[in-house]
């Protein structure tokens, strides 16, 4: 299907990566009573190589913001893949985003612009959200950031 956010990605040429599948005993996402929770999804680059490493320690700003844009990618890309049709997505209530952190990095909040400000690019208004930024010791495979999230759903 084809719709206002379909036409938003491209206008921003955003290509959504193939939805990630669970590595342990989980799902990619749940659909309940009106809400989308999505599992934490993982930093992948343009290669299909995931974004690893420690911010602050051996990692950047922008190498973090860049890992959280490719998680909100990720986190688009099994919205898709659940609701079949992006035009279900009322709001992007909130974000849940972990940063692999050196004890003395402070800047988590930065880090996560890079999802924050992506989700509103794409969904204008409906992509403003409520957010926590947790600075972690370390994230499965060794990767820079992950990232979950709560979406309100229209039945489409």
């Amino acid at each position: 299907m084809s719709g206002t956010v379909e036409a938003r990605l491209a206008e921003i040429g955003l290509t959504l990566p193939k939805p990630a599948a669970p590595v342990a005993a989980y799902v990619p996402a749940v659909e309940q009573h009106g809400f989308l929770h999505i599992s934490g999804q993982l930093p992948f680059d343009d290669a299909g190589e995931l974004m690893r490493g420690r911010l602050g320690e051996d990692r950047d700003i922008a190498f973090g913001q860049m890992a959280a844009r490719a998680c909100a990618s990720m986190l688009v890309a099994q919205m898709k893949a659940a609701l079949g049709d992006l035009d279900r997505v009322a709001q992007i209530v909130k974000l849940g985003v972990f940063v692999n952190s050196d004890p003395r990095f402070t800047d988590q909040a930065q880090v996560a612009n890079g999802a924050s400000e992506l989700m509103q690019e794409i969904f204008g208004e409906q992509g403003r959200h409520a957010r926590s930024a947790v600075g972690v010791p370390v994230l499965p495979l060794g990767v820079a950031v992950e990232i979950d999230a709560i979406v309100a759903v229209s039945d489409g």
